[in-house]
């Protein structure tokens, strides 16, 4: 009977080689990147400056500030004055990266009469490039638009540019 047990004690063990005979391995490379944490800075607030509304009935009076500061205004119905001035951010992090950018379209509210409002079209960068230097950030403008019609009422319209960045 021991002899019985070795006998099967043996027929596993090679059956165990024999699998062990087709088995097969493959090797893969692991990476991690590791960056410093994203810092975003406001350094100026977005301004359309004032804008005056000719009398009559009319529609889709667009009136915009660029990334870089340029204001538009150019229908007949509305006549445009003061500073405009774009959204200024700064973002640090990692050098030789790129940024993600997000910034949703702004709900702005009359401060007189809290039902009136207007939608903030943003105009963003989808990215900005953290650039191989030294320096602390990279800056960049959010500008946006508003349309207008003779019906909108008069006041002035406030809300938050809400500004998101990430690693891309």
């Amino acid at each position: 009977m021991a002899s019985q047990i070795r006998l099967a004690l043996l027929s596993l063990c090679a059956a165990c080689f024999a699998a062990q005979a087709n088995a097969a391995s493959q090797n893969a490379s692991v990476k991690a990147t590791v960056v410093k944490p994203l810092t975003l800075t406001k350094t100026q607030d977005l301004n359309l400056g004032t804008v005056t509304l000719q009398t009559g009935i009319w529609a889709g009076a667009t009136v915009s500030v660029s990334r870089t500061g340029v204001r538009t205004c150019a229908n007949p119905n509305t006549i445009c004055s003061g500073t405009v001035l774009p959204a200024q951010f700064n973002v640090a992090g990692s050098n030789n990266q790129t940024i993600k950018v997000t910034a949703p379209n702004v709900t702005l509210v009359n401060q007189s009469s809290p039902s009136s409002t207007l939608m903030l079209t943003v105009d963003a960068p989808a990215t900005v490039a953290l650039p191989n230097s030294g320096s602390k950030g990279v800056d960049f403008g959010i500008g946006g638009s508003i349309t207008l019609t003779s019906t909108t009422v008069p006041g002035t319209y406030s809300g938050t540019l809400n500004v998101t960045v990430d690693y891309q």
